[in-house]
């Protein structure tokens, strides 16, 4: 399929669109996969996600030049990243293609967030593809505790080879993301933190989070990220670190003997809503502008229906432009239990 040309936009620098509370589309996440191949009890369940689950059929997912034809004209509205997501999106297919044709996309930067299964294999090819970082899932170096949280009896160990592969490719720097479930898991926080830090890799612990409808989400089960960085700060000293960027999701600290940095993203007890930069696209094409959201925007239809890119230009500025979600600002007992999209289904 020959790639659609943007003939009908200008040529320009991007400039970003801006929501109803003035925060700019900068960040685009994209789902390239709705399977993954572990079963984590916070994510995807064994009791939903079982062997007769309908995942989508093959033809429901958009190609590779789908995505890249949207991609391009996501950059036309000032994208600047681009996060590939799942699932699992290491399980797609031939991804190291995809990954090309969006590297080929002026001033984009490109990472991936997988769980680090396939890594080993893979990490050389991605590099090679275009690829610029990658973020990491490990939620424990204890095989044991991972693998119950993974629920597949898939071991740290080989989480740590992919990471090693990824280093080695240089796929860097390398982020991983640690999501914290009291009663699981907390018990985990300082043996990763003193790990990363001897690698030299940036740790990011996460709130377990409301996210979907299916993983059992209770306050009670939130380990806060107070609580997580006091934990840290008693054994190892840290300070505050300034942010990278408006609207990075993670809060940055840094220990004090200068060996490196942490990051918690507290979307539960430290709401980020009023500088969220980010739209997601799902698998098949659906635009969602939050991770919290209920429902989406189809876009495959209009790609499917033969829209020219002006006319998907103009309907995704316009639903940016309708934009006010605050999900985190606003969260209520009652809220959480709305049905929300599935966090497996529009990536973290």
């Amino acid at each position: 399929m020959n790639e659609p040309r943007l003939s009908a936009i200008p040529a320009q620098v991007p400039t970003h669109s801006r929501d109803r509370l003035g925060r700019p589309l900068r960040d685009l996440r994209i789902s390239v996969t709705d399977r993954c191949n572990f079963r984590c009890v916070y994510c995807m369940p064994k009791e939903v996600f079982g062997k007769d689950y309908q995942f989508l059929e093959r033809k429901e997912l958009l190609t590779f030049e789908e995505i890249t034809r949207l991609a391009r004209i996501f950059r036309e509205l000032g994208i600047e990243k681009i996060r590939l997501t799942g699932g699992e999106p290491l399980v797609r297919r031939n991804l190291e293609q995809l990954i090309a044709m969006l590297a080929a996309i002026p001033g984009l930067d490109l990472t991936l967030t997988t769980n680090g299964s396939l890594l080993k294999q893979k990490a050389r090819a991605l590099k090679e593809a275009g690829l610029k970082r990658v973020t990491v899932s490990l939620d424990s170096l204890d095989d044991e505790v991972f693998m119950r949280m993974n629920d597949v009896d898939f071991p740290a160990t080989r989480v740590l080879d992919g990471i090693e592969a990824a280093a080695a490719a240089g796929l860097a720097p390398i982020k991983i993301n640690m999501v914290v479930k009291r009663g699981l898991n907390e018990h985990s926080i300082l043996p990763m933190a003193r790990f990363f830090r001897k690698q030299g890799h940036i740790l990011r612990f996460i709130e377990y989070m409301d996210v979907g409808h299916t993983n059992g989400w209770r306050m009670d089960d939130v380990v806060t990220a107070r609580e997580i960085i006091a934990m840290i700060d008693a054994e190892t000293p840290l300070e505050p670190a300034d942010a990278n960027y408006r609207g990075e999701v993670a809060e940055r600290w840094r220990y004090k003997d200068g060996s490196g940095e942490i990051g918690v993203i507290a979307s539960v007890t430290q709401a980020f809503c009023r500088d969220c930069t980010r739209a997601r696209l799902s698998t098949e094409g659906k635009l969602y502008t939050c991770l919290f959201a209920t429902n989406g925007h189809d876009l495959r239809v209009l790609l499917r229906n033969g829209a020219p890119d002006r006319e998907i230009h103009d309907a995704i500025t316009a639903i940016w432009d309708r934009r006010s979600d605050r999900y985190s600002e606003i969260r209520t007992a009652q809220t959480a239990k709305l049905q929300k999209i599935e966090m497996s289904y529009i990536g973290g």
